[in-house]
């Protein structure tokens, strides 16, 4: 490895860990072309990501940076999360966390099945996790869920057994613990925060960001609430 390969390794790096764009088209175009097509310096980068328990994605000609599973230095403890979010109560978190799931199902389900919508609005989320919690409940004998899952769907029940808003006006739904559209809402706000949504007139897009992360991770990891809402069985804790 020469000096200037892992110059521009560590650099390529610290323009993600600092939330910088690193894309084909834009600014570091160079930075890019250097991570694809320089097999020294796409070892580099992989070496010192890995090293951090860090993942790299690139997707549609541009670079992201998640931490990887249990990264309690670049990733945020419940604690940290419940702050950022504006919460109190841990089955507030996991609420979130399952409105966060049907957000991401509305875009992606498995690389079998892509979709191709634009955008969502509150809304359809809140009729989508309104199902969900019906359905739960007249399967639940089926599902075979663990002692922990069981408590842990009460739980975000509980926190989702909410008026639909908190206002009179139908048309404001703003962003609070009170109402189950103003949950999303926050949910919302929390993402765009972190590069994941755009907000244009009450509908949320999803950045490139956002899809990079998603269909990468689908494509490793289904989660245990993937399966429990399919249908399916995996020992895999939740």
């Amino acid at each position: 490895m020469t000096e200037q390969t892992l110059k521009t390794g560590i650099e390529i790096f610290a323009r993600l860990i600092n939330q910088e764009a690193v894309k084909y088209q834009g600014e570091h175009t160079k930075l890019y072309e250097a991570y694809t097509q320089n097999g020294d310096i796409f070892d580099t980068v992989n070496k010192i990501t890995k090293a951090l328990n860090l993942e790299i994605y690139d997707y549609r000609g541009g670079l992201y940076l998640t931490p990887g599973e249990s990264n309690h230095v670049f990733g945020y403890t419940n604690e940290e999360l419940k702050e950022m979010i504006g919460l109190r109560l841990n089955r507030e978190l996991f609420l979130c966390y399952f409105i966060i799931y049907h957000i991401i199902t509305k875009f992606y389900t498995d690389s079998a099945t892509y979709t191709y919508q634009e955008y969502v609005k509150v809304p359809e989320i809140v009729e989508a996790v309104d199902a969900s919690f019906q359905g739960l409940a007249e399967k639940v004998e089926t599902l075979a869920l663990t002692e922990v899952e069981e408590y842990s769907f009460e739980q975000m029940a509980l926190a989702w057994d909410l008026p639909l808003l908190t206002n009179e006006d139908s048309s404001v739904i703003r962003a609070e613990k009170g109402s189950r559209a103003g949950m999303v809402k926050k949910t919302f706000q929390f993402l765009i925060r972190q590069g994941l949504f755009l907000e244009v007139e009450d509908r949320y897009y999803p950045t490139d960001r956002f899809s990079a992360l998603i269909e990468s991770y689908f494509e490793s990891e289904q989660s245990r609430i993937y399966e429990i809402m399919t249908g399916g069985r995996d020992d895999a804790a939740y």
